[in-house]
């Protein structure tokens, strides 16, 4: 069996069961047949316990919130959007974002590509080089579909020979955005020789490799000042090579933009003169789920020094939450749950317990200030709580998330609850 028709039976089987095999009541009458769409029909609810914890949940409303404020934010610059995809690899969270007004969907790798394309994404940037022979051949497969529209990065002469020695030759143009780097960051070209060695390549090889615009990924430095000075020399390479006429494609494409400085991106892109057309692409990702970690810091940040994000009514909401039980309370300051390393990420932070509830109350309450995470293990966490804090066995605990994209590379269904906690769809990942 080839490897797309594996996944595309692979998909079908897991959208048929998608969560059931996780529920606790039900499965007899409805597995056969079930898919993700007749979720909603089922009338689960997270605080009836009809979902198996630890669980991953998507808020609804807040997911809708923030596909609204991003679109707003972009919509007031003039800039089309490319979220990348690599935080939640979910290609229903993938057409949300593009139903929102999103111009294309980011990703970092071939096989990802390959899922957008087969759930139906039809314009992808792979925010990275293409190398490899598997790799190279997956991407010319997608670009039989005329109407599939990819773009990935090219930084050396090196990379320019290799694609070429790698491309199918009877097959369609590859299309390629120079990507700026610098000293001490990631790939791109670092210093004006290389970038004219690397735009003589591509002049060379114009009828299999067509160039279609500059990238940057500012996210490698810190210091804001290095960074607007990092994307004002985007700016100005990009107008010379339109100015030029180096571009294959017009309009020509100038994109940046993880998910901490979007709003400098949007500024500097913006200020830029050009002659010709330019599409300003932007990239966040993290902004559709958020988190209350290091994506609130950064937005915090945002809405300091950014007018256009001042001026907007509101902020971005963390949309996901992670729910487990309450499994022991073996010391009065102490209670163990059954959530860990294997369902939360941790690098930027332990979850931070935001929801109480006990089976059979109306609705959560706030977590305690006084309550936190201090040790996860491969599937518990430890709580501090106050001493003689009212804590059961049982008892539910909503956890936020610091670094969403860890998060749901952990998950292979996330449950989406509306404002009362009725599960209403389900979102698939495909890591």
């Amino acid at each position: 069996m080839s490897d797309a028709k594996y996944r595309t039976e692979l998909s079908a089987a897991a959208d048929q069961d998608a969560f059931v095999s996780t529920q606790s009541k039900g499965l007899g009458s409805v597995r056969q047949g079930l898919r993700a769409s007749d979720i909603a029909g089922l009338g689960w609810n997270l605080l009836r316990e009809d979902i198996s914890l630890p669980a991953a949940i998507l808020y609804d409303d807040k997911l809708q919130h923030n596909l609204q404020w991003m679109k707003a934010f972009a919509s007031a610059y003039g800039v089309k959007l490319a979220p990348h995809g690599k935080t939640t690899m979910a290609p229903k969270l993938f057409h949300r974002q593009l139903e929102a007004g999103a111009w294309g969907i980011t990703l970092a790798t071939a096989t990802q590509v390959r899922v957008a394309h087969e759930h139906g994404v039809r314009r992808v940037l792979m925010a990275n080089e293409l190398v490899g022979r598997e790799n190279v051949t997956i991407v010319a497969a997608l670009l039989e579909d005329p109407d599939f529209d990819f773009f990935c990065l090219v930084d050396s002469v090196d990379l320019v020979d290799h694609l070429l020695n790698t491309l199918p030759a009877n097959g369609r143009n590859l299309n390629v955005l120079v990507e700026l780097g610098v000293d001490g960051g990631r790939t791109g070209v670092r210093d004006e020789k290389d970038l004219e060695a690397v735009l003589a390549a591509l002049e060379k090889h114009k009828g299999r490799i067509a160039l279609c615009g500059v990238e940057v990924y500012e996210g490698v430095l810190a210091d804001e000042h290095a960074i607007r000075e990092f994307l004002q020399r985007a700016v100005d390479v990009t107008a010379t090579l339109a100015k030029e006429g180096r571009f294959d494609r017009s309009p020509a494409i100038l994109s940046g933009a993880g998910s901490a400085w979007y709003d400098v991106v949007a500024e500097v892109f913006t200020s830029g003169r050009f002659d010709h057309a330019i599409d300003i692409v932007l990239r966040p990702g993290c902004y559709l789920t958020h988190d209350v970690g290091i994506y609130r810091e950064a937005q915090e940040r945002i809405k300091h020094r950014n007018p256009v994000a001042k001026q907007l009514d509101s902020s971005l909401m963390p949309a996901l939450q992670l729910w487990a039980y309450v499994q022991s309370v073996p010391e009065k300051d102490k209670a163990i749950l059954g959530l860990g390393k294997r369902d939360a990420a941790f690098d930027a932070g332990l979850p931070k317990p935001a929801l109480h509830y006990r089976p059979g109350e109306r609705r959560p309450t706030p977590a305690p200030r006084e309550w936190a995470l201090t040790k996860l293990m491969d599937q518990h966490a430890f709580m501090q709580i106050a001493p003689g804090a009212d804590m059961c066995v049982g008892d539910m605990i909503g956890l936020d998330i610091s670094h969403p994209c860890l998060t749901f590379d952990k998950w292979k269904y996330l449950a989406v609850v509306d404002s009362d906690y009725r599960v209403v769809d389900v979102v698939e990942t495909f890591f």
